[in-house]
């Protein structure tokens, strides 16, 4: 007959004093190793996980008991000027006060040292934007302040020098034969003559990962198109603009206009459908901004006029956005390159000006 025994009774001597000395062990490496034993408690306390990868420590994602997809893009923010000596049992605690963390990537130096920055992705765009409402030049030691801003994941490519006869289909399909993950290209005609586009495009990818592929292989001098030495950048991405900031917004952006029309000309194509609805019109090389007295009267414009011919230009017309918003809430430009646009193209065609409002 088997005798059952208790794990009481399965103990020696040396096992029955185990707590003792599991709590002497925990005691010693907390006096030998404070940062990793507070890091250690912080996942003890939380639940999340986290691991070491390629220069980069990652908390969460996805947190404990998430379900679906990752959050969107719009809900991480970019953390700099962080103490280096600092790390995540101080920096989660801190960032939660914002709302849920769903990833937090601290980036670290070889010998143990972050290495003053980390992005911190939340669950929800409502977090991020409260991070850094409350965050951004925060104390977070004596003198030291940290700065926080929205970190958006480009996924737009900037190719300069490409023939001015090529088409945008012929761009497109040329761009989907050398890269993968090709879901749009955006082509501007040129201001003097509209049969020719200005000398570069803008290729947008399904994520920013297969966007650094494609920069990466379209390396300048050692890739051509068409024959082509071009050159590749990244696009200066949009910033999402604060719902809340755009209800209030008056002012259509309109590009592709020809270089001779006119702020006379524009001020009354504006203000058909509603006279004396336009305020005033300022007009920039090949784009404008159309100013309206209310807000209703600009959406009716915003709707009646894109797409619309202007002096034989067909125009693209948005909301304007503020310029001069804090991070999160606007930009200044649209998408252009980050290098001079004037050797890609011809004088005056740049990057057509930007939705900021003048």
């Amino acid at each position: 007959m088997l005798e059952h025994r208790g794990d009481s009774d399965l103990l020696s001597d040396d096992d029955a004093d185990g707590d003792s000395v599991d709590s002497q062990v925990r005691d010693d490496f907390m006096a030998l190793c404070p940062k990793e034993m507070a890091l250690l408690t912080l996942m003890e306390k939380t639940g999340y996980n986290m691991v070491q990868e390629n220069g980069q420590r990652k908390y969460g994602g996805p947190p404990p008991g998430w379900e679906g997809p990752a959050p969107p893009r719009g809900c991480e923010v970019f953390v700099g000027k962080i103490p280096r000596n600092m790390y995540e049992d101080e920096l989660v605690p801190l960032f939660e006060r914002a709302g849920q963390i769903y990833e937090f990537r601290l980036m670290m130096e070889f010998r143990g040292e972050n290495r003053g920055y980390a992005f911190v992705m939340y669950t929800n765009r409502e977090a991020a934007q409260r991070a850094i409402q409350m965050l951004d030049n925060y104390e977070v030691r004596s003198g030291k302040y940290i700065g926080v801003c929205v970190r958006l994941d480009n996924c737009r490519l900037f190719i300069g020098s490409i023939p001015k006869e090529k088409k945008r289909d012929e761009i497109l399909e040329e761009m989907k034969k050398v890269t993968d993950g090709v879901v749009d290209v955006i082509v501007y005609p040129s201001s003097t003559d509209k049969s020719k586009n200005r000398g570069f495009a803008f290729i947008e990818y399904e994520s920013h990962k297969a966007a650094a592929m494609a920069r990466r292989k379209l390396i300048p001098g050692t890739f051509q198109l068409w024959g082509h030495s071009i050159q590749v950048d990244w696009a200066e991405p949009e910033k999402d603009v604060d719902e809340e900031v755009m209800q209030r917004v008056r002012v259509l952006y309109v590009r592709n206009l020809m270089f001779d029309t006119t702020e006379e000309t524009l001020h009354q194509v504006f203000s058909r459908f509603k006279p004396g609805s336009v305020e005033r019109v300022k007009k920039l090389s090949d784009y404008a901004f159309i100013h309206y007295r209310c807000r209703s009267d600009a959406l009716a414009a915003l709707s009646f006029m894109n797409g619309a011919v202007i002096d034989g230009a067909t125009v693209e017309v948005t909301l304007a956005k503020p310029a001069g918003v804090k991070d999160g809430s606007v930009t200044t430009k649209r998408y252009s390159s980050r290098s001079s646009l004037s050797n890609m193209s011809t004088a005056g065609e740049g990057g057509g000006g930007g939705g900021g409002m003048n």
